[in-house]
């Protein structure tokens, strides 16, 4: 009988069957199995209403919304290119600062493709950068930005690790804090990367003190933004759902009353693209939170570690196993679905390693950021191609050098674990 359902359940996956309805079943069934009642999953849905972190994601999820639909990413352009566009490679370099910045507050880096794709890559190839290393570029850049606050996986990891009452526990705003080096690792090695591509670009001539001033002024509303995040976050003033309602609070009123780029009527929509997001995102967190449950019960991560310890026996081997592993399964299941699915079976594995789960989180996104533009399935593949209207196979040659640098972060990031936990401690 289990071996005719897990068919009937593979065969419903291969034929593309919801990932909820997929997680929902094995849940239900493996409840039956060990003789306890379905109702445990709809005990699961009860017990999100009670977590105080799961809040900022809706709210979070708005705000990246409502700046994605106004004129901030043209605004977000025009000041790092004043800031940073005198220097070499600097066009390359507003790229990735502008795409890590739009990508830890939307949390989706297709959105970050789309949206600031059409602004950046003209901009690049009419200031003479080669077409291979501007498509190579944006499509990496695209996923920078989910080690920073206020990433909505970062939030997610944080809400999911929860559910294992770890020592330390792994609190939202430690994670925001774990998130910050690392990602500054990224973004620098990249620029350098891309400073040195650009050795034969001509420089831009000098920008003037009145652009630099002009582009303050244009963005003035929105760069309080980061400061609200970080300052109230980091100096412990706000708690996360706190920052989160205090940023949605702020944005909408930029948006909607004082720029105006956001009409009232436009707003419904808006927040029900926002929230059917969140709603999926919940729903498979429901049922993953179940599955997670009867996992545990069924002992099956112990189980696990049982069998790793067989083959691997030190810290550093499991590390390097586990990276390979993210990199495939974030190339196929994308952000959230990895998070949601993959972080109950490895959390409990990691700890026994002596893997700190604050690390962890950090070692997870890092790989996933590669994951999803990773060939042959990354997701970000197929909309950068789209975007550029260039053939995924060109798109993959043009990410080779960014693959590199960003591997080469990962394993810096996963072997030297104060990188990630200095601010935290």
């Amino acid at each position: 009988m289990i071996w005719l359902i897990s068919g009937a359940l593979l065969l419903l996956a291969a034929l593309g069957a919801p990932l909820f309805a997929l997680i929902a079943a094995i849940a239900l069934f493996g409840f039956n199995a060990s003789g306890q009642p379905g109702t445990a999953v709809a005990i699961e849905f009860y017990r999100l209403s009670d977590m105080p972190a799961l809040i900022a994601i809706p709210l979070f999820t708005l705000a990246g919304y409502l700046l994605a639909e106004s004129q901030a990413p043209r605004r977000l352009v025009r000041l790092t290119n004043a800031l940073f566009g005198w220097l070499p490679g600097g066009l390359a370099i507003v790229s990735i600062c502008a795409c890590a910045f739009f990508t830890a507050f939307t949390g989706a880096t297709g959105v970050t493709l789309v949206a600031l794709g059409a602004v950046l890559y003209p901009a690049l190839r009419h200031a003479h950068y080669d077409e291979r290393f501007s498509l190579g570029l944006l499509t990496a850049s695209g996923s920078l930005g989910l080690l920073l606050a206020p990433s909505m996986p970062l939030i997610l990891y944080g809400v999911v690790a929860q559910q294992f009452h770890t020592t330390p526990p792994v609190a939202i705003d430690a994670l925001f804090k774990a998130g910050l080096l690392p990602s500054l690792l990224m973004i620098v090695l990249l620029s350098l990367y891309s400073a040195w591509q650009a050795r034969d670009v001509p420089r831009p001539p000098p920008i003037a003190a009145g652009e630099v001033w002009a582009a303050i002024k244009d963005a003035a509303w929105e760069l309080p933004l980061p400061f609200v995040i970080l300052i109230g976050i980091y100096a412990h003033f706000l708690a996360p759902s706190e920052a989160a309602a205090a940023t949605t609070l702020y944005v909408l009123i930029v948006t909607v009353l004082i720029r105006r780029e956001i009409k009232f009527v436009e707003l419904p929509r808006v927040i029900r693209e926002a929230m059917l997001l969140v709603g999926a995102i919940l729903i498979v967190l429901g049922f993953s939170l179940a599955l997670t449950n009867w996992l545990i019960d069924a002992d099956v991560p112990e189980a696990l570690f049982a069998w790793l310890q067989a083959g691997i026996a030190s810290k550093l081997g499991f590390l390097l196993v586990l990276n390979a592993f993210l990199l495939v399964f974030g190339m196929l299941l994308e952000g959230f679905p990895a998070i949601i699915i993959l972080v109950p079976l490895v959390l409990p594995i990691a700890i026994h390693y002596g893997v700190d789960p604050i690390h962890l989180g950090i070692i997870f996104l890092a790989n996933l950021q590669i994951g999803i533009f990773l060939p042959p399935a990354g997701m970000n593949l197929f909309i950068a191609s789209a975007r550029f209207g260039r053939p995924a196979t060109t798109i993959i040659r043009a990410c080779l050098p960014f693959y590199a640098i960003l591997l080469v972060c990962v394993l810096i990031i996963t072997y030297w674990p104060e990188l990630s936990l200095v601010l935290v401690r």
